[in-house]
């Protein structure tokens, strides 16, 4: 991982379950209006919703808006993806 994406600090910020600001994103690995798949420094985050939209995105600050119903948030492990199976088969089963 390159040092300057390592210095960021993971943060969520939540307004109403409407607005999210998130800090410490690595890379965008997938959006769509019922779910967003961001790789953070604490692990993959998939957040899941209703009509969400991707409002701003600088992976040179590691910080990504999201706007739309938030439902839920959840993490997994970066680590456990190596284990024999994909990590998107281990996100999405």
């Amino acid at each position: 991982m390159d040092e300057k994406m390592a210095t960021h600090t993971h943060r969520v910020l939540m307004n109403n379950r409407q607005n999210g600001s998130f800090s410490g994103i690595v890379d965008v690995l997938s959006f769509d209006v019922s779910e967003i798949l961001l790789e953070t420094e604490q692990g993959m985050l998939l957040i899941k919703g209703k009509d969400l939209h991707v409002n701003r995105l600088s992976l040179e600050k590691g910080e990504v808006d999201v706007a739309g119903k938030i439902d839920s948030l959840s993490y997994s492990d970066v680590s456990n993806a190596h284990k024999g199976e994909s990590l998107l088969g281990r996100i999405f089963r």
